[in-house]
């Protein structure tokens, strides 16, 4: 028979246990992998073999306490970039002094993105796939979380993805595939079909020596593990001050309007200036472009001659004026034809000229679509597939495309002069 005092022990227990396990009660990590195991297998078997189970970094570190059945789940923490820091602080302080922390606010700083589907935006399926990366504030968060799309609230898990979250992952260089391919930056492309590219492959598949070079993405731009990354030439391949050269700076300011940067009836700048130097989109001294050229020549002479990889980029820098006189060309036809009246301003245009930021949207020319696919695709494999090594990229889906486009918008200026006197 139980005494008086062991009854009392055991409903003291049961009590203790009901607390522990109800519904009131913080869940357990094994009754969190029990549910998930049959909810979501892959979360569980991923983090199964990640670092983060042999440190014992449970669900509730990452996703909090709050969350204890299937009725509450909204109330699970889906953990942003802070949260990483907590552990990872040297990373998320370079994350947020480097490029891909810009990636958000960049997207959102366009016109064009306040013009598109929500889908390609908030809903990740086209720009934001890859833009959500940088970190949101409070206010940016609640609005994404209301319109349904908190699940894309972290940036480092695009790299390293949940919930395995593998260093191995992040520094293969098909972990930046997703991102940089396709229309305007096929740095993916570039870099595979390149020697860089190819001695990777080669390499993985066992057939040069171990210690053998092989450049990997990560290799040049992210060097040592670093978070920080950034280019001297920026995405839109241009910057200042203006060249010394008096073409190319003219050619230049003719992009730099045309961007939208300067006023094209006065020249100076406009709000879109400042608007890409807080986002850090080109670079607007001298000294900053050096400094990430020399950084790049350091990184190349570690298996190049340091004169081999100046002489190299520098060929890149040219081909960039060379391109840029191409540019010019087709944006002051484009141009002529604004001023002149053949083409009419879209409401949304804040000048009757070309603007690259509204990309190819539903309402501008044809011309002006020709335009923009010069710029925003030809131009940019014509100098990318520079830096990256690539003949074929430079020539053929490069410079070659970008002459075609250049005829083809003289041939459409002809025309539509044409069509517009019978008028």
């Amino acid at each position: 028979m139980f005494s008086k005092r062991m009854i009392l022990i055991s409903i003291a227990l049961l009590w203790m246990a009901a607390l522990a396990f109800g519904e009131g009660a913080p869940a357990n990590q094994n009754e969190c992998i029990a549910c998930h195991k049959k909810v979501t297998p892959g979360f569980v078997s991923d983090w199964g073999v990640s670092k983060h189970s042999e440190e014992d970094v449970t669900c509730s570190d990452c996703h909090g306490d709050k969350h204890k059945t299937a009725k509450d789940a909204n109330l699970a923490r889906l953990p942003d970039e802070q949260v990483c820091g907590e552990c990872h602080e040297d990373q998320f302080d370079q994350f947020t002094r480097g490029k891909h922390n810009y990636g958000w606010r960049s997207m959102n700083a366009l016109p064009i993105t306040h013009m598109e589907p929500d889908e390609l935006m908030e809903g990740s399926v086209g720009c934001g796939g890859c833009h959500n990366m940088g970190i949101k504030s409070a206010a940016e968060k609640k609005d994404r979380w209301d319109k349904g799309y908190r699940y894309q609230n972290n940036s480092c898990d695009e790299c390293h993805t949940r919930h395995a979250f593998s260093k191995k992952e992040a520094q293969d260089p098909r972990a930046c595939q997703q991102c940089h391919m396709g229309y305007d930056h096929p740095q993916w492309e570039m870099w595979s079909s390149s020697k860089h590219g190819t001695r990777f492959f080669v390499k993985q598949a066992g057939k040069l020596p171990e210690g053998a070079a092989a450049p990997t993405c990560q290799l040049c731009h992210m060097p040592d593990g670093t978070h920080e990354n950034r280019t001297a030439w920026g995405f839109f391949g241009v910057r200042l001050p203006l060249p010394k050269d008096k073409q190319w700076a003219a050619d230049r300011v003719i992009i730099l309007k045309a961007l939208g940067v300067l006023n094209p009836g006065t020249g100076k700048p406009t709000p879109r200036l400042e608007m890409m130097k807080s986002l850090h989109m080109i670079q607007f001294t001298e000294d900053a472009w050096k400094a990430e050229r020399e950084k790049m020549i350091k990184i190349c002479s570690r298996c190049h001659a340091g004169q081999y990889a100046r002489h190299r980029l520098e060929m890149g820098d040219r081909m960039i004026k060379n391109a840029d006189r191409l540019m010019a060309q087709g944006i002051k036809i484009v141009a002529a034809l604004y001023k002149e009246g053949i083409i009419k301003k879209p409401d949304y245009y804040p000048f009757a000229y070309p603007d690259f930021l509204y990309f190819n949207q539903t309402g501008g020319s044809y011309i002006d679509q020709v335009l923009f696919r010069m710029y925003m695709k030809y131009r940019m494999r014509t100098y990318q597939g520079v830096f990256h090594a690539n003949p074929d990229y430079v020539y053929w889906y490069g410079w070659a495309a970008m002459t075609k486009s250049l005829g083809e918008i003289q041939e459409l200026d002809r025309t539509m002069r044409a069509t517009h006197k019978v008028k």
